[in-house]
């Protein structure tokens, strides 16, 4: 299966800003980004270079890509779905995104990071509706209950990622019960549930012109 074998934290400072790939180690001061502010490669550090409007667009795209764990071929079938549906097309976008079922499983701390919150959904460690489903595109809808398997809420990376939730609290759109690794997806998200750091409208110019 195809996947970005580029390494998280690369990634991350591309970006210039963090984009908690790598689960713990995003909120402490061992974070790339915080050591080393600027791009990699030999001219990471220059600073100044403009991009052009499309430039701009392409770059978003892709931190959208890279925060998801997606591929081109992925977002563009995800965008296109976007598009059909009725209401604000970069609103749909996310949406559809956030309704991943690899990522809700990482919004309610089964994994301390979406790449192993995929690989517990692969590996048959998720329960939606009392099914196990291991499809990590599998589309939530509200009223979905989503729980761990027993035998993988004894794993101690997932008793380590449901720990360190405890503090952070969770989406307003899901119902975490930390002790019984269980939770409920409630509705869809609103657009100011999420950082303004995400600019979905780019996309969309990027995808209509």
């Amino acid at each position: 299966m195809a996947r970005n074998l580029d390494p998280k934290c690369r990634q991350c400072r591309r970006e210039g800003e963090k984009l908690f790939l790598k689960g713990e180690k995003c909120f402490t001061d061992k974070c790339s980004v915080e050591r080393r502010a600027y791009a990699p490669g030999q001219h990471g550090q220059k600073s100044g270079q403009r991009l052009s409007g499309y430039g701009t667009q392409l770059r978003e795209k892709q931190k959208i890509r890279r925060v998801y764990g997606i591929l081109e071929r992925q977002f563009r079938k995800i965008f296109g779905a976007a598009d059909l549906k009725k209401g604000a097309t970069g609103e749909n976008l996310l949406q559809l995104l956030e309704g991943r079922l690899d990522t809700v499983a990482y919004r309610m701390c089964f994994g301390v990071s979406r790449a192993e919150a995929r690989q517990i959904v692969r590996q048959n460690g998720v329960l939606v509706n009392g099914k196990r489903v291991d499809v990590p595109s599998y589309s939530c809808r509200p009223g979905d209950v989503i729980q761990l398997f027993d035998k993988t809420k004894l794993q101690l990376r997932t008793k380590a990622a449901l720990d360190a939730a405890e503090g952070r609290g969770f989406p307003e759109w899901l119902e975490v019960d930390i002790k019984s690794g269980r939770g409920g997806f409630k509705h869809y998200l609103a657009r100011q549930d999420l950082p303004s750091s995400i600019n979905e409208g780019l996309d969309v110019a990027l995808y209509s012109s």
